[in-house]
C-alpha cells in the first residue's frame, strides 16, 4: 500500500501461497529445481485474480496522483514485502504490458505466453464473421455447427433470472465431470455457483445444451464491459463438435449480439485458431530473491520469450482469415 499525507494512493492485492495451483502461469519446474538444490520455494507471493487467466490492472493507483511515482513505490513495496514475509519470490501474473515494463525496471524478470482471443470487427451477424474467413474454414465451421446439433440438441443462453438452481445443478455436474477427468481436483463448490447467481447473475452467461428434455453440456462465461470471458465447460454426453459449438461459436454469436469487442476463451488451445481466435501475448513479471535462481530463470525466460514471439508469428499466419480481397465469401 502507498499513501500520500495519510491517504491511500495505491494498493497491490497479493496472496502468500504454499503451492502453485490455479495460476495458469506455470512455475512448478522452478520450484522443483530450487528445492532439489536445497532451497525453499514456498511460501511465495502471488499478485493475481485467483483462478482467472485474464489480463487486467495489478498495481492499482488512485486517480489524481502521480501515477508513475506511486507505481514505483508499489513495486518497491512488493520487493520489501518479499523479504519481510521470507518468501522466495513475487509473481505478478496477467499484468498489463505497461506494468510489466515498469516492474522490469525494478528487477522483475519478464515472462510472456499466448492466449487466443476473438475480435469483433463490427459484425452484424455470425455470417458476417464467416464472410471474413477463407472458403475452407467457412465450410468447416458450418459443418461443425451443423453436426454439433445433429443428435437433436438445442442450445440455450441463460443469464440473469433465467439461471435457475436447476441449471446450476446441471452445470455443477458438468464442471465436476470435466474437473475429475482432466485435473483430478475440482476446486469450486456447488455453493459458489449459487452465490454468483445471487450476486452477479446479469454478468453471467451459461451456454447450455439440451437433448431429450435434459441438460447435457454447458459452458460458463462472464460478461465484461467489452469482453466475454469464457471459463469452465463440461458435458455428461459427448457429441462431435459440441465443445466447439458451446464454447467458441456460441460465444462469438453472443458477443456480436451484445456488441462486445472481444471473446477471451480461456488459457491455451491452438485448436481455437481455426475457429477465428488469434494469438495474443500475455505478460507476467517475477521477482526472484535468490541471485543464483534468478540468473537461471532469467536465462530460461530469455529463450522462452523468443520462442513465444516466434510461435505467435507462425500461429497468426495459420489464421483462417481470407488473404485475397477478391476471394468470394
Amino acid at each position: 500500500m502507498a499513501k500520500i499525507d495519510g491517504r491511500v494512493a495505491g494498493i497491490v492485492p497479493c496472496y502468500l501461497k504454499s503451492h502453485s495451483q490455479g495460476e495458469y502461469v506455470f512455475d512448478r519446474g522452478w520450484a522443483d529445481a530450487y528445492e532439489r538444490a536445497g532451497g525453499r520455494y514456498y511460501p511465495k507471493l502471488q499478485v493475481s485474480v485467483p483462478f482467472t487467466p485474464a489480463t487486467g490492472p495489478r498495481l492499482l493507483v488512485r486517480d489524481g496522483v502521480d501515477r508513475e511515482r506511486i507505481m514505483d513505490a508499489l513495486a518497491s513495496g512488493l520487493i520489501a514485502l518479499c523479504g519481510v514475509s521470507k518468501a522466495s519470490s513475487v509473481h505478478v501474473t496477467f499484468a498489463r504490458e505497461s506494468e510489466w515494463k515498469l516492474l522490469a525496471k525494478h528487477g522483475f524478470l519478464q515472462r510472456t505466453d499466448q492466449q487466443f482471443h476473438w475480435h469483433n470487427e463490427g459484425f452484424a451477424s455470425f455470417d458476417d464473421f464467416l464472410a471474413t474467413l477463407n472458403a475452407r474454414h467457412r465450410k468447416s465451421i458450418k459443418r461443425e455447427r451443423r453436426d454439433a446439433l445433429a443428435a437433436g440438441i438445442s442450445i440455450h443462453w441463460l443469464t440473469g433470472k433465467d439461471i435457475t438452481e436447476d441449471a446450476w445443478d446441471a452445470f455443477f455436474e458438468f464442471y465436476m465431470e470435466t474437473g475429475s477427468r482432466k485435473w483430478g481436483r475440482p476446486y469450486l463448490t456447488r455453493e459458489f455457483f449459487s452465490l454468483i447467481g445471487e450476486t452477479m447473475s446479469e454478468d453471467v452467461l451459461l451456454v447450455m445444451a439440451r437433448r431429450n428434455n435434459r441438460w447435457i453440456a454447458g459452458a460458463i462465461n462472464f460478461i465484461g464491459s467489452d469482453t466475454l470471458f469464457g471459463r469452465n465447460w463440461g458435458a455428461v454426453e459427448h457429441h462431435p463438435f459440441l465443445h466447439f459449438e458451446v464454447c467458441y461459436y456460441q460465444a462469438i454469436d453472443f458477443a456480436i449480439k451484445r456488441g462486445l469487442t472481444h471473446v477471451e476463451a480461456g488459457a491455451q488451445g491452438e485448436h481455437k485458431i481455426a475457429r477465428g481466435y488469434l494469438p495474443r501475448t500475455t505478460h507476467s513479471a517475477h521477482f526472484i530473491a535468490d541471485p543464483g535462481l534468478r540468473r537461471a530463470i532469467d536465462d530460461y525466460l530469455k529463450r522462452e520469450r523468443a520462442y513465444v514471439a516466434e510461435a505467435g508469428r507462425e500461429l497468426a499466419e495459420l489464421g483462417p482469415f481470407r488473404r485475397d480481397a477478391d476471394e468470394a465469401p
